[in-house]
């Protein structure tokens, strides 16, 4: 179960400021949701295969095939400035 101060502390924990509020609000929810997955443990799941993804897939990624880079030329053809074949930058300071 969690408390005001757990959730002023996961509040805490994730940058959020929290009003009195918020945390009247928001203990109950979180508390409804922990009891729900409580309830989903209760589930005899003992037959079932575990599942990774909904829907079936295969790899979706493309052959890794090498290919020529693009030239020193054709790399900085779009740079708006170039000197001694390196992009110019502005200087950071």
């Amino acid at each position: 179960m969690i408390t005001k101060k757990d959730l002023e502390h996961i509040g805490w924990l994730s940058r959020l400021e929290l009003s009195e509020e918020d945390r009247e609000k928001y203990t109950p929810k979180l508390n409804s949701v922990l009891d729900y997955f409580g309830e989903l443990d209760k589930a005899d799941t003992g037959g079932v295969e575990p599942s990774y993804h909904v829907m079936p897939m295969s790899n979706v990624f493309r052959e890794d095939v090498p290919i020529a880079s693009l030239s020193q030329e054709e790399a900085l053809s779009n740079a708006p400035k170039n000197q001694d074949g390196f992009i110019k930058a502005p200087r950071m300071m």
